[in-house]
């Protein structure tokens, strides 16, 4: 060899030498998760894709190993295995840990949890004696999923003591927390066997471990639901929130105060002024070291969430009325924020690059807030509109409305998967979806034909549980509002009994979410002929929901039905019965009656039975024909026609073919021709004494 190559070779060394000095190690220590179980190519492990987002000055490696216990009495202890002391031996810099998986194990947890925190605290421990300055993160742990095979026995339980147990480490310890449960919980199409992620899972790990060492997301952005335009709740803090980068300066300029804060390790900043009454515009500007957003023509008032399937979809265009109120939907204190999806659910085949946009939650196309307008409110909700109109007309208060609503959805699509993961009778709506007759066949079906151009057998769909919650709800559970406002039903109309359970759960899951017992007012099913025999329970036990749901409302639609049409085009009578329950019960305006006669009680007199309601001031017929739709039975379920008169607000009723009544409905046909009204006109709800629990 030449003297000039032995030199260049000598200087080659020397430069990689001084390159790799100056390089950075990180271990990633960890159970099968971190070795990339199920991930054949190598450069798709998580380790491996965190080595190319980082770049040449760092180098990363993986010391996992499938199987591995934090717990040194568990089945496998990562002490006794040979990758802690090839890790060790590495000299690390920084250090990932992802352990705790295998603990959850039966043989570990029940026996050896409280040896736990200690045994994480001294493998901390043993890693920062290794050198002065050796940065040690832990990680909250990947999602296991129901699929699980000792999902709802134990480990569904056990798997959160860890993750608590797994914060009271990195408090214990001083040690950064890396959150790689919360954006995978919502992807379990990126987990095959409910345990371990896909590459694209591995690629979401390597992202969030990322930003955890090097602090970049990305830069200043807002939440999405934030914007110029909006009307935020008055009487309630202000809140803005967003992501930056890690650990930097934001500052708010809002109402002539100044606020700042420093974004955590994990991006996220949020910043509160106090409440104010309603009013506005206002002008918020958020900046920080390299960027500035300015926000305009913000309002203060009342904001209403308005969410379920269709029905409430139902665009103002398409009502009755439309023609008339179309021309004068100019609102300017009326601001509207249209969540529309990237594809209706109608009976077509999606392609490929909407089913993945669906998987990965990018369900609803980026959204802005807008001013009421003629051209604005045709494409807007008929019901939402015709609520926020009444609302505003008789408060003056600013408005906001928030349309987040998906035609066919059926109430399980919008509850949070912690909560239907931990309900002992919901969480079997997971298992096997496609097949599980939890779910309205009509949803599977539809999902089916949706999704039939999919090579992922574990394709997402809007009808799935928890997916509308999840790319619709969470990301906008901080914004404070004044209520709900629901319309849905028709999707869950095959199994009364469990949307009984379905529906205050809901609520709750939405609450609880908002930290806020709002108030939630919902629509009654309407009437319909054609193949919907169930609906004369659906709606009775809608109306017997309302002792079940504290701080409940609903208004009865089964006067504006159509025989042959699930979507009747009478929308303006809809949300103006939820403006009454909402005016009567939040705004405080006792004098506007917030709905027709509810059924309370009966007594026996002779051969008829005498009804008793609430709201039931100047009772009569809405057509000025007797009374219809009443029936009388001695026995359950066997119900004849009967006769009913109104007598001083009382309903009396009798049948020749029932000399000894015990039992009476009303209105109970899909599709009902009862006439009961009060003296404001609102129509009286379905109803059975049968099922009433105090009968």
């Amino acid at each position: 060899m030449s003297k000039s190559r032995i030199i260049l070779l000598l200087l080659s060394c020397f430069v990689s030498g001084l390159i790799c000095a100056r390089s950075v190690r990180v271990a990633c220590v960890g159970n099968s998760v971190t070795f990339g179980a199920g991930i054949e190519n190598p450069e798709e492990k998580y380790p491996a894709q965190l080595q190319a987002m980082l770049g040449d000055t760092y180098e990363v490696k993986n010391f996992g190993h499938s199987g591995a216990t934090l717990l040194k009495k568990g089945h496998n202890p990562y002490w006794n295995l040979p990758e802690l002391k090839e890790a060790l031996f590495f000299q690390p810099d920084i250090v990932i840990i992802h352990l705790g998986l295998n603990d959850t194990d039966p043989g570990n947890w029940p026996r050896y949890r409280d040896d736990f925190v200690r045994d994480y605290s001294q493998l901390i421990d043993t890693f920062r004696q290794l050198k002065p300055g050796t940065e040690v993160k832990i990680c909250r742990m990947t999602p296991i999923f129901t699929g699980h095979k000792r999902f709802t026995s134990s480990t569904r339980d056990w798997f959160w003591q860890v993750q608590e147990a797994i914060e009271t480490v990195a408090k214990v310890n001083n040690v950064a927390l890396i959150d790689l449960h919360t954006s995978l919980h919502r992807r379990p199409d990126l987990f095959p066997d409910a345990l371990h992620p896909t590459s694209e899972g591995a690629e979401i790990i390597a992202k969030t471990i990322y930003g955890s060492i090097t602090g970049q997301y990305g830069g200043l952005a807002l939440a999405p639901v934030l914007g110029s335009g909006m009307v935020l709740q008055r009487r309630m803090p202000i809140t803005f929130w967003g992501r930056a980068n890690g650990d930097t300066p934001v500052t708010i300029h809002f109402n002539k105060q100044k606020k700042k804060t420093v974004t955590d390790k994990a991006g996220n900043w949020q910043i509160e002024f106090p409440s104010l009454e309603a009013g506005g515009p206002y002008t918020a500007i958020i900046e920080n070291e390299k960027s500035k957003i300015e926000l305009k023509d913000i309002l203060i008032g009342d904001l209403w969430l308005c969410s379920g399937q269709s029905n409430m979809e139902f665009r103002l265009q398409q009502a009755t009325t439309a023609t008339e109120d179309i021309p004068a939907a100019g609102f300017s204190k009326i601001r509207l924020f249209n969540m529309q999806p990237i594809a209706y659910t109608n009976n077509v085949a999606w392609d490929e690059e909407t089913l993945k946009k669906i998987d990965r939650l990018q369900y609803f196309s980026d959204t802005e807030w807008q001013h009421c307008t003629p051209e604005t409110a045709k494409d807007f909700s008929a019901v939402a509109y015709y609520f926020g109109k009444k609302i505003h007309e008789e408060t003056n208060v600013p408005i906001g409305l928030i349309l987040n609503a998906v035609g066919g959805s059926p109430a399980e699509a919008w509850i949070d998967r912690f909560t239907l993961e931990h309900h002992p009778r919901l969480v079997n709506m997971y298992s096997n979806w496609n097949n599980n007759d939890y779910i309205n066949p009509w949803c599977r079906e539809r999902a089916a034909r949706n999704s039939e151009l999919s090579g992922n057998p574990l394709q997402r769909h809007p009808y799935q549980p928890s997916y509308l919650y999840e790319a619709g709800i969470t990301d906008m559970a901080r914004l404070p509002i004044s209520g709900v406002i629901w319309y849905q039903g028709e999707s869950n109309e095959q199994n009364v009994e469990l949307h009984e359970v379905l529906f205050p759960t809901l609520v709750e899951s939405w609450r609880n979410a908002w930290d806020d017992d709002f108030p939630f007012y919902y629509v009654q099913l309407s009437s319909m002929a054609v193949g919907r025999e169930t609906w004369g329970h659906f709606r009775d036990s809608q109306r017997r929901l309302l002792s079940v749901v504290p701080n409940s409302g609903m208004a009865v639609s089964s006067d504006l039905g159509d025989s042959t049409d699930v979507h009747p085009r009478r929308k303006k009578e809809i949300g103006e019965r939820l403006a009454r329950l909402a005016l009567h019960h939040t705004y405080g305006m006792i004098g506007i009656v917030p709905s027709g006669p509810l059924f309370h009680d009966f007594s026996v007199k002779g051969g008829s039975l005498q009804l008793s309601f609430d709201y039931a001031e100047r009772l009569h017929t809405s057509d000025g024909e007797p009374l219809r739709s009443f029936e009388l039975a001695e026995y359950p379920g066997l119900y004849y026609p009967a006769t009913a008169e109104i007598h001083d607000n009382v309903v009396r009723v009798s049948s020749p073919m029932v000399k000894k009544p015990k039992y009476v409905r009303y209105g109970w046909s899909s599709f009902t021709d009862g006439n009961l009204v009060n003296g404001d006109g609102l129509p009286a709800s379905t109803f059975s004494s049968q099922y009433n629990k105090n009968r």
